[in-house]
């Protein structure tokens, strides 16, 4: 087999462990079907007790190449493990678009948010006993001005062999145009990816998985979308579980993530991998 035939290995991330215990069970079934290799933890999340830590552990024992990475989490309806965490809404972060607002026009301190993001590493190690494999950021936080300084120094600290995610696709701008979340994670990836360059930290080389998850998309279809172009050690990011009354609490993505199980768990899946000559292995 020539070079140019050898599949392309790539990321297929579910974010959100433990968010709720729905979730996390259709996080693992898929690992153990090996049609996700990597996933990311939320510590702050209410279903992250010892028996869910030791089932995901027991889930990526089976697979050949499964990561485990920290979810680095700072927005509502979640709450900091630090005191005093500022800004704040009552006793939970931001929400999202609020903390993207106040980094835009500077009113974030780096030195609080890199306190936080310095207890979830270590919450994390507690809990797996190791540091993780990579490090993420929920609803892409760790992408937004201010924070993405904050969160390379802790991740350089704390955690300096974990890859961290970036969000650029690096696609002609014709090929982005026509997604606006797409190509503003692009404009944020820019800056990250440099800071990450300057602090020694590897990251994915592209991105896919964004995608509005309002509308009834075909999940099958955007997934041969997003692997058009992805690069080898490229990552897709996904959202696939089953629906329970903790995530209704907290969480308005709910229907699309049984769609993505669904899909992830078919036939249509690996048909699509190999007609695509990409691997998760």
């Amino acid at each position: 087999m020539n070079a140019a035939a050898l599949p392309r290995r790539i990321w297929l991330c579910a974010d959100d462990y433990g968010i709720s215990p729905g979730v996390n069970r259709g996080i693992r079934d898929l690992i153990e079907r090996g049609r996700l290799n990597a996933t990311s933890v939320m510590v702050v999340g209410p279903a992250i007790d010892r028996s869910e830590v030791l089932a995901l552990e027991s889930a990526a024992a089976c697979s050949p190449r499964c990561a485990i990475g920290l979810h680095v989490t700072l927005t509502a309806p979640f709450r900091p493990l630090t005191m005093h965490f500022r800004p704040a809404d009552g006793d939970m972060f931001l929400p999202f678009g609020k903390l993207l607002r106040a980094g835009l026009s500077r009113r974030l301190d780096p030195d609080i948010i890199r306190a936080e993001m310095l207890v979830q590493l270590a919450e994390f190690g507690d809990k797996f006993g190791r540091a993780p494999d990579f490090v993420d950021g929920h609803q892409h936080v760790q992408l937004y001005p201010q924070v993405r300084d904050a969160f390379v120094e802790a991740v350089r600290e704390a955690a300096p062999n974990a890859w961290v995610r970036q969000g650029g696709r690096r696609q002609p701008l014709s090929r982005r145009i026509n997604s606006p979340k797409a190509l503003f994670l692009d404009l944020l990836s820019a800056q990250f990816r440099r800071r990450a360059q300057n602090a020694d930290l590897a990251f994915n080389p592209g991105f896919a998985g964004a995608y509005d998850f309002t509308r009834n998309a075909d999940f099958g279809a955007l997934m041969g979308q997003f692997l058009d172009g992805l690069p080898e050690g490229g990552l897709v990011m996904c959202h696939p579980g089953f629906v329970d009354d903790v995530l209704i609490g907290l969480d308005p993505l709910t229907q699309a993530r049984e769609l993505e199980h669904a899909y992830l768990a078919s036939e249509r899946f690996p048909e699509l991998l190999a007609a695509t000559n990409v691997t998760l292995r």
